[in-house]
C-alpha cells in the first residue's frame, strides 16, 4: 500500500501549468437566475437595517422569532472517539465541548435557527500525515460516531463520511462499508492533499464513480497546515510579515476552491460523471467571481468544453458563507437560488464563524420560495432527506 510519503512524491498536473489556461484573459461576468441590480439594492437596504442591531451583518440576529428551520451543510465536529484517537497518535486536539456534546449543540441550534447539521471534520483532517492503516481506522471511528449521532437524533444530525483519501483502496472499502447506513448522506473530501489535486487522477475514477452511483454529494474543504496551503508556505499569502498565518485560511482557501471548481470543468470530470453533486465551501471561494474570466480565457485558448460554460457554473452547490449580504446577492444572481445552501463553518468555541446563519439570507428580502430553498429545500434535495 502507498503511504503518505509516496503520495507526496507522485507527480501530477502542476497547478502552475493548469493556471496558464486563460492567462491574460479579460474579466467577465456571468448572470443566471436573477437580477443582480435588484439583489444588490435590496441587500444594501437590508444591510443598513441590520447595522442598527449589529456591528456586522453576519452577526445580525434574525428578524422576528427564531425557529430551527435551516440545514447547515458546512459545519465541523470532533467526536470524542476521534479526539481520543488523535491524542493516542500524539496529536491532541483541544476545542469547545460543543464539538462533541450533542445535547449542548442541539440547544445552540434551537437558539440560532438551525434544524439539522451535516457533520464533517474541520481542515485538520489527518489524511496527509497518518499511515494508510491508521487513516482507515480513524475514518471508521469518525464515521461510526456520525452514524451514532444520527441514530440518537435522526432529525438533527446527518454525516458526510470521512475517507482515508491518501489510500484509494482503503477509501473505497470504507465508503462501501458505510454506504446505506442510517445518517450517511454525503462524502467529505479535502480539495487537495499536500498541493496535489488527487481526485482528478485516473486512479481515483472508480471512487468517483461509486460516489456518483450512491448519489452522495461531495462536500469539499481545504486542509490546514503549511504543506497544504495554496501555493505552498513560501507564498506571500503565508508571509509571516502579513497579518498572520491565518491569511492562508482567509485568502488561500478561496483560491484553493476556485482551482477545484475550474479543474472539475476543464478536466471533463463533470461531463464524465453527469450525476455527481459537488458542494463548494466558503461560497465557492473566488470561483464565482472568476467564472467569466475563466470562460473568456478558455475561448481565447480554443479549449473546448462540451456544454455551455454557464451550465457548469450551475453544476456546483455553494454555501452561503459570504459574510456580506451584497456578496450573497451576487452569488444568488449568478448561480440561482436553487444552487445555494446554508453554511456556517462553525466549529464552536473560539472558532465561531456565523452566529445566526439564516439572517444573512433574510437581509436580502428574497421571494419566500427562494429563501426557503436556500434555508433548507436545496439541502434536503441534495442530501436526499
Amino acid at each position: 500500500m502507498e503511504g503518505s510519503e509516496a503520495f507526496l512524491r507522485k507527480a501530477t498536473i502542476a497547478r502552475r501549468e493548469f493556471l496558464r489556461i486563460g492567462a491574460g484573459a479579460g474579466a467577465g461576468a456571468v448572470a443566471t437566475g436573477g437580477a443582480l441590480a435588484s439583489s444588490q439594492a435590496s441587500a444594501q437596504t437590508s444591510a443598513k437595517t441590520s447595522a442598527q442591531t449589529s456591528d456586522q451583518p453576519w452577526n445580525a440576529p434574525p428578524r422576528g422569532s427564531i425557529r430551527p428551520v435551516s440545514i447547515d451543510v458546512h459545519t465541523h465536529w470532533a467526536p470524542e472517539p476521534y479526539v481520543k484517537a488523535l491524542a493516542e497518535l500524539g496529536r491532541p486536539q483541544g476545542g469547545d465541548p460543543l464539538n462533541f456534546d450533542l445535547d449542548r449543540r442541539r440547544k445552540w441550534m434551537d437558539a440560532h435557527g438551525v434544524e439539522m447539521l451535516v457533520l464533517t471534520l474541520n481542515g485538520g483532517m489527518p489524511w496527509q500525515w497518518v499511515s494508510p492503516e491508521v487513516g482507515a481506522h480513524v475514518a471508521q471511528v469518525v464515521n461510526d460516531a456520525g452514524i451514532e449521532a444520527h441514530t440518537a437524533f435522526p432529525d438533527r444530525f446527518i454525516a458526510a463520511v470521512e475517507l482515508p483519501w491518501h489510500d484509494r483502496p482503503r477509501a473505497l472499502k470504507e465508503l462501501n462499508r458505510v454506504a446505506g447506513k442510517p445518517g450517511v448522506h454525503g462524502v467529505h473530501a479535502p480539495n487537495s492533499i499536500q498541493g496535489r489535486d488527487y481526485l482528478f487522477e485516473p486512479a481515483y475514477a472508480p471512487l468517483l464513480a461509486r460516489i456518483e452511483e450512491l448519489g452522495y454529494p461531495i462536500v469539499f474543504h481545504p486542509l490546514d497546515g503549511d504543506i497544504n496551503y495554496y501555493g505552498g508556505p513560501e507564498t506571500r499569502v503565508g508571509d509571516p510579515l502579513s497579518v498572520s498565518s491565518a491569511m492562508n485560511n482567509w485568502v488561500g482557501f478561496t483560491c484553493e476552491t476556485a482551482t477545484t471548481a475550474a479543474k472539475f470543468i476543464v478536466s471533463g470530470t463533470l461531463d464524465k460523471y453527469p450525476k455527481l453533486e459537488v458542494v463548494l465551501p466558503h461560497s465557492g471561494g473566488s470561483f464565482p467571481y472568476l467564472a467569466g474570466r475563466l470562460e473568456h480565457g478558455l475561448e481565447r485558448s480554443k479549449f473546448k468544453v462540451q456544454r455551455p460554460f454557464k451550465e457548469y457554473v450551475r453544476r456546483f452547490h455553494y454555501d452561503s458563507i459570504t459574510f456580506y449580504p451584497e456578496t450573497l446577492g451576487f452569488l444568488i444572481s449568478l448561480v440561482g437560488a436553487d444552487r445555494v445552501v446554508i453554511g456556517t463553518d462553525n466549529a464552536f468555541g473560539a472558532n465561531q464563524a456565523i452566529e445566526y446563519p439564516n439572517s444573512l439570507v433574510e437581509q436580502l428580502n428574497l421571494p419566500a420560495a427562494d429563501r426557503d430553498l436556500i434555508l433548507r429545500g436545496n439541502a434536503a434535495r441534495l442530501f436526499r432527506l
